[in-house]
């Protein structure tokens, strides 16, 4: 594609500001039609769990989101992309991913930012341990059959 946009990428701890990042990929720019945003955030599971811990390691978790955000930018005419994935604990209604697409038209974000969360469930390399309420000492959790069947319907 021609005018492929740029993903940006980061992986961090902090927080992130989701309408400081919808400005910078809309500022001054008259041809974006559509920004859609997926926002990840960690769940109390019913009471049960009273932190999430992402691990990754530095470096590896940035080249892969970036593949997998490159080939978002070739599949889809987007004039703008961001991905931002945290780690370390979180706790429940903290956010966790962020997936900003932009777009001169509603289609190609909106099929651009599930692309994205489908591979990031199930390619980002991040280990993820829940920690239950009660203050056991938590479980590493293993990847769902359902996160990988999401993936069969963009093959090429």
């Amino acid at each position: 594609m021609k005018n492929r946009c740029q993903p940006l990428v980061r992986v961090q701890a902090e927080d992130f500001d989701i309408a400081a990042e919808i400005d910078r990929l809309t500022a001054g720019r008259k041809d974006v039609g559509a920004v859609v945003t997926f926002t990840g955030r960690c769940r109390d599971e019913d009471g049960k769990l009273a932190a999430l811990e992402l691990e990754h390691y530095p470096g590896m978790a940035e080249a892969e989101i970036g593949r997998i955000a490159s080939e978002a930018a070739e599949r889809w005419p987007l004039t703008g992309l961001t991905v931002i994935h945290r780690f370390g604990k979180l706790l429940p209604a903290e956010n966790i991913v962020l997936v900003v697409a932009a777009s001169t038209h509603r289609k190609a974000a909106l099929e651009a930012a599930d692309f994205l969360m489908d591979y990031l469930k199930s390619r980002a390399p991040f280990w993820k341990k829940e920690h239950p309420a009660g203050g056991d000492t938590g479980h590493w959790v293993e990847a769902k059959a359902a996160d990988e069947e999401a993936l069969g319907r963009w093959r090429k």
